[in-house]
């Protein structure tokens, strides 16, 4: 069962619900709730993991540190598909450091002739 959002304590939200800073908290925040419902996890586990992470960071954490919430839980929904065989964190590891090295391209030109699918 996935709670109903507007009443979870903790989640950044306003009076409209969840908000984000970037499309990729969105991005997370909508996974873990689908994997969620797709059971492939239960809500239960789910806080369970998230909450070993916050602890985790809370203990890493210098005083002033700014913990980010999605952060953390982008991290506990990795930690949580390693733990049900969902995800290779060797392969996420591997993909990552790709990325670093091979940033994607971003040089987005505005163009005026349409795109065609074919």
């Amino acid at each position: 069962m996935v709670p109903d959002f507007k009443t979870t304590v903790g989640l950044p939200q306003d009076q409209e619900g969840p908000i984000f800073a970037a499309p990729w908290e969105a991005a997370a925040f909508a996974m873990a709730v689908k994997l969620c419902e797709d059971g492939h996890f239960t809500w239960p586990e789910w806080v369970s993991c998230y909450s070993a992470e916050i602890r985790e960071h809370e203990a890493e954490a210098h005083p002033g540190q700014t913990i980010h919430y999605y952060e953390i839980w982008q991290e506990a929904l990795e930690s949580m598909l390693a733990q049900k065989g969902l995800l290779d964190l060797h392969q996420l590891d591997h993909r990552h450091e790709h990325l670093r090295e091979h940033p994607p391209h971003h040089d987005h030109a505005a163009k005026r002739e349409p795109v065609a699918i074919a």
